[in-house]
């Protein structure tokens, strides 16, 4: 099975790209959105996600790799949340920002343009390398 790429959103003053780097592999808890917890359930060991800085910020910083999928939100009383667990992989050579990625038309169907206030969600294997080409550029 191909791998999947998604985005995953944190508060940088809540959690940041560099408190996951100081704990080396970080639970992605308090999810309480459906097609979020629904992305989190679709995710495999191995898949990728790019880190993205929320509220302050504004932009795709480090890629992530899951590397426990399908655990259910130790946050969750009910035990009906998903959440995983995740390693980072690296920091982007330079942060891709929202404002980047809404200017660049080949992004505009991307699920963070069309749900913006969605915290988990999925990126298509296209979106993917464009903004990889896009964290490259000077």
């Amino acid at each position: 099975m191909a791998k999947r790429y998604w985005l995953m959103k944190s508060e940088p003053d809540v959690y940041s790209w560099d408190d996951l780097v100081k704990q080396g592999e970080g639970t992605w808890d308090g999810v309480r959105n459906h097609r979020a917890k629904n992305n989190l359930a679709s995710m495999k060991k191995g898949d990728r996600a790019f880190f993205y800085h929320s509220n302050i910020g504004l932009e795709i910083v480090g890629i992530v790799e899951i590397s426990v999928a399908g655990i259910t939100d130790p946050t969750d009383e009910t035990g009906k949340w998903a959440a995983v667990k995740v390693k980072p992989v690296r920091k982007l050579d330079r942060p891709v920002t929202l404002k980047q990625i809404k200017a660049t038309p080949e992004l505009a169907e991307m699920e963070i343009i069309k749900q913006s206030r969605l915290s988990v969600a999925e990126v298509f294997p296209e979106e993917w390398k464009l903004i990889l080409a896009m964290a490259k550029k000077s």
